[in-house]
């Protein structure tokens, strides 16, 4: 029964991904499982479940890890232009 629940997680994480193209941080926090768990559920669980699911998953999260210095950068810019304003 556990691994019917599993491969369900696993596949509902997909989507949502898929759909939202959020991080796997941002899906960790939206279905309140561990960033670890959201990366082996939808990089080696899902590879036995849809391949084909996990191979749309795994472009997203490409792009995500090629952005994610744009992201720090524009999070340390904001954090310290706030502190200009004083």
């Amino acid at each position: 029964m556990e691994k019917i629940y599993i491969e369900k997680r696993a596949v509902n994480l997909a989507h949502y991904i898929i759909d939202s193209k959020d991080t796997v941080r941002g899906a960790a926090k939206k279905f309140g499982i561990s960033k670890s768990t959201v990366h082996k559920d939808v990089s080696e669980r899902l590879l036995e479940i849809s391949p084909t699911l996990a191979l749309e998953v795994r472009k997203i999260l490409d792009e995500n890890k090629a952005e994610r210095h744009i992201r720090g950068g524009m999070a340390t810019k904001l954090k310290y232009s706030h502190k200009n304003i004083n």
